[in-house]
């Protein structure tokens, strides 16, 4: 059975290069109380996609996120299969960008496209300092990120700009008033002027 949902993204997580969790984000589709009933089934996400079942404790996903680890530490490139679940990752300096999809029905090129957008608004965001204390220091910002690039295990966003720049906080205006007493002043004193002339005018 193809995938006909928009839910094609189990997780998105960051691991250290300890394989501690920096971030993990473990997506469920909306109104679903019931693990592998509901929507996601009804369209065929598949076993290991999104809402069916399997990574809902916490205890689930550490030994999940070991099991990665194991997986990405023995190399073999950025695509890997680990059975319900494929793992696509990127490795920046000490930390590991992996996303999650259902072996049988995921796009490998979406998800790979998808990671390779929030690992470059991170870095973007970070200003090219990816490493662990920095994204630490503005996990904020890479929240917001994984936020915009992947909501309810549907894709969002593959376009790092785009997503860095909803992100990002607004530069401050560089035209401000400066109001110092210099300027107080400036204005009473044009505002005595001009009152006084219309006494005078009247």
């Amino acid at each position: 059975m193809s995938n006909l949902s928009l839910y094609t993204v189990t997780a998105l997580l960051i691991l250290d290069a300890d394989g501690q969790r920096v971030l993990a984000k473990y997506y469920n589709p909306p109104h679903q109380n019931t693990p592998g009933v509901g929507i996601a089934s009804d369209l065929g996400v598949g076993p290991g996609g999104p809402g069916m079942g399997g990574l809902i404790h916490l205890k689930e996903q550490k030994a999940f996120e070991k099991s990665v680890f194991e997986k990405i530490r023995r190399g073999g490139g950025e695509i890997h299969p680990l059975p319900p679940h494929l793992i696509i990752t990127r490795t920046i300096v000490d930390l590991h960008f992996i996303i999650v999809g259902p072996l049988s029905t995921s796009n490998e090129l979406m998800l790979h496209q998808t990671l390779g957008a929030f690992a470059d608004a991170v870095h973007l965001l970070l200003r090219g300092q990816i490493e662990k204390r920095n994204v630490l220091e503005g996990l904020d910002l890479v929240l917001l990120a994984a936020d915009e690039t992947v909501d309810d295990g549907i894709i969002l966003e593959t376009d790092a700009a785009a997503i860095a720049a909803r992100v990002s906080r607004p530069k401050a205006d560089t035209t401000d008033i400066v109001i110092n007493e210099q300027t107080l002043l400036n204005a009473y004193t044009s505002f005595r002027d001009k009152v006084s002339q219309r006494i005078q005018q009247l």
